[in-house]
């Protein structure tokens, strides 16, 4: 998230794709409402189905699921010819662009209405009203990003931005809504598989770097794995471990053994596709356990009858430590009551663990010092100290604390302080380059000097491409920089360059070898903002991204296509081998069959506002179940005609493969003639038999459902293997 939830009040224009904040993220939905009131924006909302976002919006434009590069490309292509675009922002900050203006030749109005069914003429007010607006603001979640182009959808959305220089500034950006309150927070410490924490590759110098700042040997945590090679491989992913069970041709990237145990913890594993397979993945393990303050909605679907084991968590008024919302700011929770009954907080249950197999003294040594460590103010200044990559030197606990005990003191649209905070931003947005850095609510904002937030794109990729400069133009850079265009990463060779400061010997001696990632001694990030440089460099956005499957985003249709015509023209990627340790279908998956000749009806799925994730804790609420208490389906009354049902019957819905699911029809007119819409929240209920008899005793939810995830089809994005529960084709019969 570039810009933050407050600054969305600064915006003239708000486009959301892929989100309905109205039911999802009302907190966010107040900041655009107030956006709207106080300061004219016009909101247009991009989305298959009508929502109550969308019933809030200006404009809204229904696409059908799975066409949104196409809708964007026709937006961008519309820009072009109206001259809209942000020449000068283009050809100083930019790589790439021309690309991008290439691949949006054939995507004419009349061509976007054919392959999104969005009506040309709405596609053209919506693009007028948002490249005519400044700055104009772009949002999205889960809607973008759970589909096999996921992360083509928001390549493209940011080159949207870039094109409109609607980058760094107050008022735009691109805003992801992350769909809990620490999502960000555990992105930022590696929860993913490819990545150690803070973004750190899986490269034997990361490994290095952090045995030094666990004050671990090297080899010894080399010793944690079977081989180098796989210390440095992309693991399993949330969305692919059970083909790590269950398919036994992936041991081979698996160091040639399947998957044999699963911790999970405060995980809603149930949530991805095909949970039908999550089921027999859990059945056949040789051990798994659940770490929740619920029971989890998996450890019911299960049939195993041993080695299932259930650890009743802490919640989060039972313990305490820093949060990361989704504007990167950090908030201090504190424990207001004690762990009830046997329950005991994550820290103390992973520290259990480490003691019994014999790595406790290694697995604290970094927040020791020599000493007893006191948690969790100790871990925040551990991560503090080494997550240099994304700034979090500044974000030590005592400054966390000091902003969560003044949040009063600070301005909810700019997040600036007053008073004992004065000249700081609330929740000290990374990058925080030090202790007295104010933290950056807006990036790549070059408007400002380094030390007050500033700072141009960062120079991650080289500096040059092709004989093409990757760095950004002469007289682009934050204000008061003593270099006036781009330049590459602060590293020891280039520092007293770049900043016109001399080192004495010993700081050589200390920097030596060492980049502004590595470099403990501080001296290479504190003499980069003495000169008004971003630590990071001074680099041009890039819209071509060698390595990846499309180096520029591209329209292909999804998997199971409800418009198999087009799947000639826009084909799903190749087959991936060792896709996160999986081998992975694509196009033999899409051209396996004519998939809507049997399930002619697309899937529209999402949250509901009375509950969150898969209902696990929500929906053990009396009162919110009182308010949503069953799972059901919304059709359109011709398409539920067609079918022989009434408003209010029951139907079976049967995925491309094996789920089925008995819900409730409901007539809607949010939803096209030929969709769908299951909510995401339900669990419980499997193919029509209620598990409520698998609970133990006194923990069942107050209210159970079909999990619409049982009917949704195989797919993975093609880069991050994040689920495509976005589309999917379903055959609906009457029960």
């Amino acid at each position: 998230m570039t810009n933050h939830l407050g600054d969305m009040q600064n915006s003239k224009a708000i486009i959301i794709f892929g989100a309905n904040p109205a039911s999802n993220h009302p907190i966010a939905m107040q900041h655009i409402l107030k956006s709207k009131e106080q300061n004219g924006a016009k909101i247009i909302v991009v989305d298959p189905r009508y929502t109550k976002t969308a019933a809030k919006s200006d404009l809204y434009c229904r696409i059908r699921t799975g066409t949104d590069i196409a809708f964007l490309y026709g937006m961008i292509r519309l820009i072009r010819d109206n001259k809209w675009y942000d020449k000068s922002f283009i050809d100083s900050r930019v790589y790439g662009m021309d690309e991008i203006f290439k691949e949006c030749e054939e995507y004419t109005p009349e061509h976007v209405e054919d392959v999104t069914g969005c009506p040309k003429e709405i596609l053209i007010q919506a693009t007028t009203a948002f490249a005519t607006a400044d700055p104009g603001c772009l949002i999205w979640n889960q809607g973008w990003t759970q589909h096999t182009v996921g992360s083509s959808n928001t390549r493209l959305g940011s080159i949207l931005q870039l094109v409109l220089g609607n980058m760094g500034k107050p008022g735009g950006g691109t805003n992801i809504l992350r769909g809990h309150d620490n999502v960000q927070g555990s992105t930022d410490m590696g929860c993913l598989s490819d990545t150690l924490p803070g973004y750190y590759g899986l490269a034997e110098g990361s490994w290095k770097y952090f045995a030094s700042q666990w004050k671990v040997d090297y080899d010894w945590l080399k010793g944690r794995f079977k081989s180098q090679k796989m210390m440095e491989s992309k693991g399993f992913s949330l969305s692919l471990w059970i083909h790590g069970v269950l398919d036994e041709a992936n041991a081979k990237n698996n160091a040639d053994t399947p998957i044999k145990a699963l911790v999970c913890i405060g995980n809603g594993i149930s949530t991805i596709t095909q949970t039908d397979k999550v089921k027999a993945a859990l059945d056949k393990l040789d051990l798994v356990v659940f770490i929740d303050p619920y029971v989890n909605d998996a450890a019911v679907i299960t049939t195993r009858e041993n080695n299932l084991y259930m650890l009743p968590a802490a919640s989060q008024v039972e313990c305490s430590g820093t949060v990361v919302n989704t504007g990167r700011t950090a908030q201090w929770r504190s424990k207001v009551i004690e762990p009830l009954y046997e329950a005991r907080p994550d820290e103390e249950i992973l520290f259990d663990f480490a003691k019994r197999m014999g790595f406790y003294d290694e697995y604290t040594a970094g927040m020791g010092k020599g000493r007893e460590f006191t948690w969790p103010e100790d871990a925040t200044d551990e991560i503090a100290r080494i997550l240099k990559t994304v700034g979090f030197q500044g974000r030590t606990a005592a400054r966390v604390k000091k902003h969560t005990l003044n949040w009063h003191l600070f301005d909810t649209t700019s997040l600036k302080g007053r008073g004992p905070v004065s000249k700081e931003y609330y929740g000290l947005p990374w990058p925080c380059w030090t202790q007295e850095h104010p933290g950056s609510p807006v990036l790549y904002n070059v408007n400002l000097p380094v030390s007050q937030g500033g700072m141009g794109f960062r120079t991650r990729f080289g500096t040059e491409r092709n004989g093409v400069s990757l760095l950004a133009a002469q007289g682009v850079a934050p204000v008061g920089s003593r270099i006036k265009g781009g330049y590459d990463e602060i590293t020891s060779k280039n520092i007293e360059e770049l900043s016109g400061i001399k080192l004495t010997d010993e700081e050589k001696k200390l920097v030596e070898g060492k980049n502004w990632k590595t470099d403990d001694s501080g001296i290479l990030v504190r003499n980069a903002l003495a000169a008004g440089l971003a630590p990071y460099g001074n680099a041009r956005a890039r819209t071509i991204v060698w390595g990846f499957r499309d180096e520029i985003p591209k329209h292909r249709e999804p998997l199971h296509s409800f418009r198999h015509d087009l799947i000639k023209r826009y084909p799903a990627v190749a087959d991936i081998e060792n896709h996160y340790r999986t081998n992975v279908r694509y196009a033999s998956e899409q051209t396996a069959k004519n998939w809507v000749a049997e399930h002619p009806i697309n899937i529209v799925s999402g949250r509901v506002v009375e509950h969150m994730g898969t209902g696990t804790e929500t929906r053990a609420s009396k009162y919110l179940s009182e308010l949503s208490g069953e799972m059901y389906g919304e059709l359109h009354p011709e398409l539920a005609a067609k079918l022989g049902l009434k408003d209010g019957e029951m139907m079976w819905v049967y995925g491309t493969g094996e789920g089925k699911i008995k819900i409730k029809c409901r007539y809607s007119y949010r939803v096209d003639k030929s969709s769908v819409f299951l909510p995401q929240n339900f669990s419980g209920v499997w193919s029509g038999e209620s598990l409520e008899s698998r609970y133990p005793a006194g923990t069942a939810p107050h209210s159970f459902g079909e999990n619409s995830n049982q009917v949704t089809s195989y797919g993975y994005d093609q880069q991050t293997s994040c689920p495509e529960t976005k589309c999917s084709l379903v055959r609906i019969e009457r029960a």
